[in-house]
Parts: C-alpha cells; sequence; structure tokens
C-alpha cells in the first residue's frame, strides 16, 4: 500500500495528493501515468503524474472528483494509504530540445501538462504557456506552470479572468499575430484537444495531445484503450498516452469515451447514497 503524505484542495472539484511511491518516482518521466485502486472492490483508474521527487520518493497526483472511484479518493486524507498503484506506465512525451513551443492546458489537464512544461523549462525550450478553466475559480497550478514558462497566459470560458473564451481561441489568436511555434502539446478534455488540432491543422504545426480513454490493465492486455490514429488502432497504454492529435479519430474517441455513461451515473447514485463499490 502506498502512503498519502500531503493533500492540496486547487478548486471546489480538483484536489492534490503526494504519494510514497519511490520505485514509480525513481522511474517516472513527463508524459507516464499510474493505475490505481483504492480499496479492495474498487474500479482501476489512470491519473497521469504530476509531479515525481526521486529524492524523497514521491509522485504528485492530481484528480477531479467527477466518478465513483475519484470521489472515494476524495476522501481520503493524509496518512491514509490507496491501496494498489502500479506504474510508471505509458511512453514517456517526446519532447524537443530547442525552438518554441506552445503548451495547452484545459481544466485538469493543467496537471498532466506541468512536468512536460518543466522539462522543456529545464531543456531551455522557449515556452508559451496557455492555461484554461470554465470560471478562473477553476484554473490550477498557475504559479506552478508560471515558474517554468517564459510567457503565460490564463483564460476563461466566462471571461471572469485573462482571455474571454477557450484556450483554442486564444492560440488562434496568437497565430494569427505572427507566433510561429516548432510544436504545440495540448491537454484537456477531449473536444479542448480536437480544438486546438483544428486550429494548429490549417499552419501545419506539430501538436501532441493525452489520450486518456477507458482503461482497465495499463498493460496493453484489454484492448479497452483502443485509440485509432493513423487509420491504425492503437492503445493509449503503451503506444501513448500522447499522439500526433492530427492523426487522432476524434469522433470514434469521442463515442468510446461516452460508453459507459450510464453505468457511471448507477455508480455515482451509489456514491450519493453511501455505498463503497
Amino acid at each position: 500500500m502506498n502512503q498519502i503524505l500531503k493533500k492540496r484542495v486547487l478548486t471546489p472539484v480538483t484536489k492534490e495528493i503526494v504519494v510514497s511511491a519511490p520505485h514509480i518516482a525513481r522511474k517516472a518521466q513527463p508524459g507516464q501515468f499510474v493505475i490505481l485502486r483504492v480499496s479492495e472492490q474498487g474500479e482501476r483508474i489512470p491519473l497521469t503524474i504530476a509531479d515525481y521527487n526521486r529524492e524523497e520518493g514521491t509522485i504528485t497526483l492530481v484528480y477531479q472528483e467527477v466518478g465513483f472511484t475519484t470521489k472515494l479518493l476524495g476522501k481520503l486524507e493524509p496518512n491514509d494509504t490507496i491501496m494498489d498503484l502500479a506504474g510508471p506506465l505509458g511512453l514517456p512525451a517526446e519532447l524537443p530540445e530547442k525552438g518554441c513551443v506552445v503548451a495547452v492546458g484545459g481544466g485538469v489537464g493543467v496537471a498532466p501538462l506541468l512536468p512536460k512544461c518543466k522539462e522543456l523549462h529545464k531543456r531551455g525550450v522557449n515556452l508559451i504557456s496557455i492555461v484554461g478553466a470554465r470560471s478562473s475559480d477553476l484554473i490550477i497550478l498557475e504559479q506552478e506552470v508560471k515558474e517554468c514558462s517564459d510567457e503565460l497566459c490564463i483564460c476563461t470560458d466566462d471571461g471572469s479572468r485573462g482571455f474571454h473564451g477557450f484556450v483554442s481561441d486564444k492560440l488562434k489568436q496568437m497565430l494569427e499575430n505572427g507566433l510561429k511555434p516548432d510544436e504545440v502539446v495540448a491537454i484537456g478534455p477531449m473536444p479542448m484537444m480536437k480544438a486546438t488540432c483544428n486550429v494548429t491543422r490549417e499552419y501545419g504545426i506539430k501538436t501532441w495531445v493525452s489520450m486518456n480513454p477507458i482503461m482497465v490493465d495499463g498493460t496493453g492486455m484489454c484492448g479497452a484503450c483502443r485509440v485509432t490514429v493513423a487509420g491504425e488502432t492503437k492503445f493509449a497504454c503503451v503506444d501513448g498516452p500522447m499522439f500526433d492529435g492530427h492523426l487522432v479519430d476524434w469522433d470514434e474517441a469521442w463515442r468510446r469515451a461516452n460508453t459507459y455513461r450510464e453505468q457511471e451515473k448507477c455508480a455515482n447514485e451509489r456514491c450519493r447514497c453511501g455505498g463503497e463499490h
């Protein structure tokens, strides 16, 4: 079991925990993830490693309480333990050694974007970050992203702070004004990543996205995390989770992501009623 050492509330629905996981911390790289199980009866869910400290043997996980398991996870406090934690899983992100990169993060997607931003900053890449959420109170990890960015733009859907509009709209404005990045890394809700790719496709800019489809075992054995990329079937857990966004079949990915909506609704109802499994 892995002990929770620290816990921080980032927004009313988003929390951050630091977990003791020395074996995972020793090997983790930007872009990789873990699969965890809260309890004996719990389901397995993937969470991207938002940060890691090799010396202290810890990893940082950020999650939004939207489903049954994340709500159970949200009830845990420092000194509590997570029953199962497997990782690091997936391929490390392919990041350039030089040039200019725009990092685009939407909602809780800013968390998995952060380790990539830190690594790009470490390599001396000119990093422009665009961070957005529905409203100002849902912006997360702003200071952490700012510290490793040459420029930071804040966007809110409702205009409560920064640019009034989607992160993809802000990126489009910057490109129209002459910005010429070598690559874009976009992580967030699926519609946001698709919209970002639609913007960059016109300019021929390589755009990486992080796919987080339904996962079960995280080793490629179950096939649940199938994603069609360039007409070929890929498994996000072993071939990803980072892919060229211009090659992803977004319509299929969206259909698969919504396959179990009814079951998720029933599970959330059990959670509200105090059920544990």
